[in-house]
């Protein structure tokens, strides 16, 4: 079906007036209005646009690719600043682009007035547009009135009066705001007298703005802006700019900056929590697709800030925009555009190669006399941990059996409508949900019976063999667990003399202590077909306790929910994307000394 026959009805196609409504800035229709005038070629093309904005916008037009931003004042009132960004994917850019293009006269229709009605923006997600189709989505938006005062009524009239002046043997694309369309036809059904004249002088000045503002201040976020640039004269672009395959592309790209930038690397289950993530935060909005703010918030929660500034700056990429113009350059913020902004703090933090300033009475860190001198003081007869990093990997450990029986009881939780107990509580949430029923509804807690003996947390499946230190060391005293676990090879990489720092890929604790033989040289577990697997089997086989705590990307596989009922235990897992990415990122770090003796000064040297 052509686009020309999927918008055409009757209450949009009025002789050789056709109505094309669109929703401002947005890409969806800039796509089908291109194609639509590129195939009808009319002779006239009329846009919601200001006249006293056209010589100016013109210029702005001109500059394209590179951004614009006009900005007009009245001189009756010198307070009052409107900015109005022009922007490639707007459709009243790209309607005034095509019809300079094929050659159409151009009309402005909006009266030379700072004024303007104040409509309802709020319009359905326009990505619907590539589902539905634009006739259903035009008619579900008419369906529901929309708020009609004098004003409005005054403003579509003025429209009307300049739109009947136009030659009526011509054939007419008419490209409105879908909020003020209903209000335009019906004025176009009479005559309407001239609207008045302008009693002040409006000063417009066009102005450059600064490339690191752009995304606070267009509809599109730039990075799409700059897509829609490249491919509006593609045939194929409306594949090319699918809005979530766009985004996808947004935040690969913003994982190899963040690699780059911090050595850091992403995993699968952080792709998989950003894509839930952001669903949940459009679905919040009334949106299908998230925005590029719910991008940055879902990147810096999921990841860190780090990755939520490279997405947030990968986002605002425009490359044609320069920070030099013969034009005046202004950086502008959100609140100077719009209304009802959202803000979002990142810290970014990242290694300096120059020292940081420090204050005088702290002591430095140690460093090597010569390359080699550490390496030269490292025997080797014995490894042992450093006590201050047992003491918080067991309180998180904690932290983590309390946490998986919380989850378990809360599945166990049956709600009920209160009758002669109020059992384990006032459900307060089922309770104002069904408060047109007038009853109130209670908990009831069906508690578990056991505890959890052994924990389990895997950072890294490590399927390119990256983790290749593979120790087990026992506690040494009641208090202390036993644990297995690999890492990166920690003497490679050494910050004091025998002190060795690396990076955990997972590991395994149990208590009582004393009890663990060495997992990795167990035959019994060569089932296993990961690291990960021979640490939950050893993980079974020496709880004491009925539940084991795995924390992982992914869940084990069926068959260890066999064998745990086997063996008369269960497996409570917790994705680790629940779990906080900044703690989880400290606890990676682990210390290995070469001996006992080292204890005393490696506090000089680990930080």
């Amino acid at each position: 079906m052509s686009l020309e026959a999927d918008i055409k009805s009757g209450s949009l196609d009025r002789g050789r007036v056709r109505y094309f409504p669109v929703v401002p800035g947005r890409v969806e229709f800039s796509i089908a209005l291109r194609k639509l005038l590129l195939e009808t070629k009319p002779q006239i093309v009329a846009v919601e646009l200001p006249g006293f904005l056209e010589k100016s916008y013109r210029r702005a037009l001109s500059r394209l690719p590179e951004m614009s931003v006009l900005l007009y004042t009245d001189e009756s009132d010198d307070d009052r600043a409107v900015y109005v960004p022009v922007e490639p994917a707007d459709p009243f850019t790209e309607a005034v682009r095509t019809a300079d293009e094929i050659g159409a006269q151009i009309f402005f229709l909006e009266p030379d007035s700072i004024e303007r009605p104040h409509l309802p923006d709020t319009y359905p997600d326009t990505y619907s547009v590539r589902r539905i189709g634009l006739e259903k989505y035009i008619e579900a938006y008419r369906v529901w009135p929309q708020t009609r005062t004098d004003e409005v009524s005054a403003h579509a009239s003025a429209m009307a009066w300049k739109l009947q002046g136009a030659d009526p043997d011509a054939n007419v694309v008419v490209v409105v705001s879908l909020n003020l369309l209903d209000p335009l036809l019906d004025a176009m059904e009479s005559p309407q007298p001239e609207p008045p004249r302008p009693r002040g002088k409006i000063e417009v000045q066009v102005l450059n703005p600064h490339p690191d503002c752009l995304a606070e201040i267009t509809v599109e976020f730039p990075y799409l802006q700059e897509r829609y640039e490249f491919f509006r004269l593609d045939l194929r672009g409306e594949e090319l700019l699918d809005r979530p395959k766009v985004q996808v592309d947004l935040l690969r790209e913003a994982e190899a900056k963040y690699k780059e930038s911090t050595g850091e690397k992403m995993v699968h289950w952080q792709r998989r929590m950003i894509a839930r993530f952001t669903r949940n935060l459009a679905q919040m909005s009334g949106d299908l697709v998230a925005n590029v703010y719910d991008l940055a918030v879902a990147a810096r929660s999921v990841v860190d800030d780090n990755y939520g500034w490279e997405v947030w700056q990968m986002a605002n990429r425009y490359l044609a925009q320069q920070e030099h113009s013969d034009l005046d350059t202004v950086k502008l913020s959100a609140s100077e555009i719009w209304i009802n902004t959202k803000r979002l703090r990142i810290r970014r933090r990242l290694p300096r190669p120059k020292q940081r300033l420090k204050p005088a009475g702290i002591k430095p860190r140690k460093r090597e006399k010569f390359p080699g001198e550490w390496a030269r003081q490292t025997n080797g007869e014995a490894i042992c941990s450093y006590p201050p990093e047992d003491l918080v990997i067991e309180e998180y450990g904690r932290f983590l059996k309390q946490k998986a029986k919380a989850m378990l009881s809360e599945e166990r939780v049956r709600v009920e409508p209160f009758t002669t107990s109020i059992l384990d509580g006032i459900d307060i949430r089922e309770t104002i949900r069904n408060w047109h029923r007038k009853k109130i509804f209670v908990r009831k807690a069906d508690r578990l019976a056991g505890e959890v003996g052994a924990v389990v947390v895997i950072f890294d499946e490590d399927r390119d063999d990256r983790y290749q230190y593979l120790t087990t060391w026992l506690g040494e005293h009641q208090n202390e667990s036993d644990m297995s676990f690999y890492s990166t090879f920690p003497f490679e990489n050494l910050v004091g003399p025998g002190i060795g720092r690396a990076e955990y890929g997972g590991f395994l604790m149990t208590l009582p202590p004393r009890r663990l033989y060495d997992v990795w040289s167990d035959h019994d577990y060569d089932f296993a077909e990961s690291k990960p697997e021979r640490l939950l089997m050893a993980a079974l086989d020496y709880s004491v306790q009925r539940f084991v705590v795995y924390v992982a990307p992914k869940p084990p596989r069926t068959i260890f929910r066999s064998i745990a009922a086997h063996l008369g235990r269960k497996i409570l897992y917790v994705p680790i994307g629940q779990l906080s990415p900044t703690k989880l990122k400290k606890l990676r770090v682990v210390h290995v000394l070469d001996s006992y003796d080292r204890r005393n000064e490696a506090k000089d040297y680990i930080w």
